[in-house]
């Protein structure tokens, strides 16, 4: 029996090494490396009344049609995951895209400069304040990681 015990022990702890994932981030260690760094960002916004796991993924779904109508092969994949699709993903899929965190703020910057070219961008912020991250609290995303896919995470939480 003591046996037994220590055996059922030993791979209990193999496995917890295997999974190094937090348990509050089932995406950790999956989609991308361990979260390095975290940060929270106040929206500017409020969420619209409408917006529902529904137009989250129909977000992510327009972004990855919108990657795949181009000439040369998707740079990052952006997409949705949680029970509500509350959590918004964007990773480099090679090695020069978003090799540091300042890459990644700059890809959020072209993002933004994207957003704002929107109608409803245009209609809430003529005057180009709001960021992709308002755009992402606008559909009501909580958080958003960014990654390499490599060697980081950075996880924005969305207030």
């Amino acid at each position: 029996m003591r046996i037994l015990l220590i055996a059922l022990f030993a791979v209990a702890t193999v496995t917890l090494v295997q999974f190094p994932a937090r348990a509050d981030d089932r995406h950790e260690g999956y989609y991308y490396p361990d979260i390095t760094s975290t940060e929270e960002y106040r929206a500017r916004v409020r969420t619209l009344r409408d917006s529902d796991r529904t137009r989250r993924l129909g977000f992510v779904t327009g972004m990855a049609a919108g990657a795949q109508e181009k000439a040369y092969a998707p740079q990052m994949a952006f997409f949705a995951k949680g029970k509500d699709a509350e959590k918004a993903i964007l990773i480099a899929l090679d090695d020069d895209r978003m090799g540091t965190l300042y890459r990644a703020r700059a890809v959020l910057a072209l993002l933004t400069a994207t957003a704002r070219a929107t109608p409803i961008f245009r209609d809430l912020d003529p005057n180009g304040n709001y960021t992709f991250l308002d755009l992402l609290a606008l559909l009501g995303f909580e958080q958003l990681t960014v990654s390499d896919g490599r060697s980081y995470a950075h996880q924005i939480e969305i207030r």
